[in-house]
């Protein structure tokens, strides 16, 4: 006995696989590309955040937040 076989016809694309990447998958490395830019145009904002801590920890807590949904 034979197994069935799938008779539906493939798909045809266009010469590349047939895939949509989730909107943070253009969105980060845009924004990585955006913030170095800045760094270099301006190196005299390049400095250590010594003194801010609670800045980078509420940064950090917004982002948690936004990629928890």
């Amino acid at each position: 006995m034979s197994a069935p076989v799938c008779t539906r016809p493939a798909r045809a694309t266009r010469g590349g696989a047939d895939t949509r990447l989730p909107w943070w998958a253009l969105a980060l490395p845009v924004l990585a590309f955006v913030a170095l830019l800045l760094l270099i145009l301006n190196p005299a904002d390049a400095h250590a955040a010594a003194g801010q801590p609670a800045a980078v920890a509420h940064l950090l807590e917004w982002l948690r937040q936004l990629t928890a949904r």
